[in-house]
């Protein structure tokens, strides 16, 4: 059974992001044929652990058991808001907390919600070249859900989360996730740990 991690930068609860991120998982795992795993992981439970993170370089307690989840899975569904044009700070700072290869070669599905259409270019100016930077393996669809989505364009969103589902479930199909390195096989010096920035 493959394992599909979801992260949702949603601020509210319940929230529109996270109302996207499981229409996304709920596709991708019908398009896998339910044989699939799913793990759900609402960055606002982990907000101030993140920034514990940032500031100390060990991710702990819950959210390492998140960081895991997403380093581990087999395919990684990503939504975010998009505030000021770009994605928001919860959503930036759960990846500059990672190790800079644990998403390579991940299929990766990008979504964003937001007011108004315009603001789906966030997707491909803000998030695409995070994630080329992450060396993650992203999907050609990714999915925008404007306030209207909701209500009489449902079903054009509908089309277009059921066409970026089947892509990250054939992504996953044919390029499994690379195995991770244990990194207790080969530690990190602790004078080392102490010089990073």
């Amino acid at each position: 059974m493959s394992t599909l991690a979801v992260i949702s930068a949603g601020i509210g609860q319940p929230s529109s992001t996270r109302l996207l991120a499981d229409r996304l998982a709920a596709a991708t795992s019908t398009a896998l044929g339910g044989d699939v795993a799913v793990e759900t992981i609402e960055l606002r439970d982990h907000a101030h652990a993140m920034v514990d993170a940032t500031l100390t370089g060990f991710p702990s307690g819950a959210f390492r058991a998140a960081v895991e989840t997403v380093t581990n899975a087999d395919g990684l569904i990503a939504v975010t808001p998009v505030y000021s044009a770009s994605y928001s700070g919860l959503f930036k700072t759960f990846f500059d907390v990672l190790e800079r290869e644990a998403l390579d070669g991940r299929p990766v599905l990008l979504g964003a919600t937001g007011g108004t259409e315009r603001h789906s270019l966030a997707i491909d100016y803000a998030m695409r070249p995070l994630f080329a930077y992450l060396r993650a393996a992203v999907v050609p669809t990714a999915v925008y859900a404007a306030s209207e989505d909701w209500g009489g364009g449902a079903g054009r969103l509908a089309d277009r989360v059921t066409r970026a589902a089947g892509e990250l479930a054939a992504l996953m199909d044919s390029r499994p996730a690379p195995a991770k390195a244990d990194p207790y096989d080969d530690p990190v010096p602790f004078e080392d740990l102490l010089t990073r920035g």
